[in-house]
């Protein structure tokens, strides 16, 4: 038999076990960007809930990224505007500390450049942000929240941003001019400009850095560019034009999501066509997959949901209720 205090112990330990199994059997938490609201909406993963919600302060911010820690959100705040439409014009970016859901930094760049999509470097630890309205990539110390450099694009509308996992390149998606940009970031130089399409949006980059992958606007299709030879390669044919895309970790799957049908669309990477397509609520936008190779979360703007997409059955596991615009996607690990 127990004594009392071994009682009490065994309590205590079932009392704090499922705030355990919340708080790291998915190792993080997801963070959405709720353009509509202006606030940072933060999701655990085992509820499927949205546990708060932080206000970003001002005009809204339609990306977001965490830092490798996991311990802080940095936010763009774009404005109130569309890709090269007329509107306020963000000249900001907050940092949020998550544990404590406090805005607890800002950095000002000193007038409206409307910067939007924000990268880590994989290999020096520096924030790289797409600043539209000049035409640049930022490089800002994430630390001392200084901007420390600046890479040209060559190109307006440069609105998103993929970087190589060696950290040596980057590639823009430039909307309004249709072209993705190449980017020699150690010398700060753009080295490339891609034709695509009259209009392209989103960007992401396989694992092995062999394709970048850029949705076309205008058709139902997305560009598949070889970069080592800087040109479009081939195309993929979808079900409806894609916006944002993402690769699953193992380097097998490409998840597309497709405005026009509300779906999601899953690319097999050997064979560069279309495998399946799953049915989601109106309007996705951003797609993420959690570094567990697990799941898919796809933001549905208008719905307010993000759809939890199981990579194993390919199935809509649940709707999460989000915010207002639900748009950009990060996950901020446990360390």
């Amino acid at each position: 038999m127990f004594n009392n205090k071994e009682r009490l112990l065994i309590v205590l330990a079932w009392a704090v076990l499922p705030l355990f199994a919340t708080s790291y059997s998915a190792r993080g938490v997801l963070i959405v960007a709720n353009k509509g609201e202006s606030s940072m909406g933060i999701i655990d993963p085992e509820t499927g809930r949205q546990v708060a919600t932080v206000a970003e302060g001002g005009v809204t911010g339609h990306e977001l990224i965490a830092s490798p820690d996991g311990k802080s959100a940095y936010v763009p705040i774009y404005g109130d505007s569309g890709v090269g439409k007329p509107g306020t014009s963000g000249s900001n970016m907050v940092v949020i500390d998550i544990a404590s859901r406090k805005v607890t930094g800002n950095l000002d760049f000193g007038k409206g450049v409307r910067p939007h999509c924000a990268v880590f470097g994989p290999k020096n630890g520096l924030l790289y942000v797409t600043t539209e309205l000049e035409n640049t990539v930022s490089i800002i110390d994430p630390k001392s929240l200084k901007i420390v450099g600046s890479v040209p694009t060559g190109q307006p509308e440069s609105h998103m941003l993929a970087i190589s996992h060696d950290g040596k390149r980057g590639y823009t998606a430039n909307v309004g001019p249709g072209t993705v940009s190449v980017l020699d970031l150690d010398a700060k130089k753009t080295i490339a400009i891609i034709p695509v399409s009259k209009t392209t949006q989103r960007i992401s980059i396989s694992n092995d850095d062999r394709w970048v992958f850029t949705a076309d606007q205008t058709s139902p299709r997305l560009a598949v560019i070889d970069t080592a030879g800087n040109k479009v390669n081939q195309w993929v044919e979808l079900p409806g034009p894609a916006y944002g895309t993402a690769l699953t970790p193992d380097g097998r799957w490409l998840v597309a999501a497709i405005q026009k049908t509300n779906q999601a669309a899953v690319v097999d990477l050997k064979t560069m066509k279309v495998a399946r397509t799953i049915d989601i609520p109106k309007i996705p936008q951003e797609v993420l997959i959690r570094p567990d190779n697990k799941v898919a979360y796809v933001s549905c703007d208008s719905s307010r949901q993000v759809a939890e997409i199981s990579l194993t059955d390919w199935k809509v596991k649940r709707l999460i209720d989000a915010g207002k615009g639900v748009d950009g996607l990060a996950w901020a690990a446990a360390e």
